[in-house]
């Protein structure tokens, strides 16, 4: 992975001295929802922003404790309901916190102490303070493979597909504006496949390119995937020093197949 630096909240630059796109809001950051002396609005947006991106490592954990599909979803929409109107957040670790963690830690409490307090509630009853989109969720669950991982393992996986698709749909809407939709689409395989199965004499042939331009044009889109890749986790943890160790962290995850 690239060492792009990332410096709080303010874009960073890449070896090119290309700044290095940042999310539309910089108070989506959960650096700025774990900050002190911010406005509750503030700190609600930044954090729905959050919750909205990452909601389904959550959804996917609490099917893996065994929990029905209609109970999963009562049960995840009540636990951002609850966080996003309580203080939850006053737990977290400030020197020492990440997202990923955080969710995990309050979930696995929520479900060992609300359970029998939430199963009670009407299903639509309780007021949606963020809007996930729960309606499919059962639809994206039952598409993934048996996996023998435990309920946490499964969350970390969940959590880095769901943050690498949040990232390729990002550069995919950069491109697009750019007008390099179909420039996107046929180099994407790119990104994960290898140099023998994605030869550039043929994606040449099919964008109208030379084979040097194909070359050129891959290596950039790699480049700003790595920056939004990076870009994204910030966005994730308490601090910029973290960054790399969660990009680490995230890849040995995925590695695990």
């Amino acid at each position: 992975m690239s060492t792009t630096a990332i410096t709080g909240d303010y874009p960073a630059r890449a070896a090119s001295g290309r700044v290095v796109p940042e999310p539309a809001f910089v108070t989506t950051h959960w650096s700025v929802v774990l900050k002190a002396g911010l406005t509750d609005t503030t700190r609600a947006r930044a954090l729905a922003k959050l919750c909205q991106t990452y909601w389904y490592p959550l959804y996917a954990y609490v099917r893996r404790r065994g929990h029905s599909p209609h109970d999963a979803q009562d049960l995840t929409q009540e636990f951002f309901a609850r966080m996003l109107a309580g203080n939850w957040i006053a737990g977290a670790d400030r020197d020492r916190g990440r997202f990923r963690s955080f969710l995990l830690m309050v979930m696995s409490r929520f479900l060992a102490n609300e359970w029998d307090k939430a199963r009670t509630l009407k299903r639509g009853r309780e007021v949606q303070i963020v809007s996930l989109s729960l309606d499919t969720a059962e639809t994206r669950y039952a598409r993934e493979p048996a996996d023998p991982a435990t309920p946490e393992q499964a969350f970390e996986k969940q959590w880095a597909l769901t943050l690498l698709e949040e990232v390729l749909q990002q550069l995919r809407h950069d491109y697009d504006r750019d007008g390099k939709a179909f420039l996107f689409d046929t180099l994407k395989p790119c990104l994960i496949g290898s140099r023998e199965s994605q030869p550039y004499a043929v994606l040449a042939v099919t964008l109208g390119m030379t084979e040097g331009a194909v070359k050129v044009a891959v290596s950039r889109l790699r480049e700003r995937y790595r920056e939004r890749i990076k870009t994204e986790i910030a966005c994730t943890v308490a601090s910029p020093a973290e960054v790399d160790s969660e990009v680490r962290h995230l890849f040995r995850i995925l590695a695990r197949g």
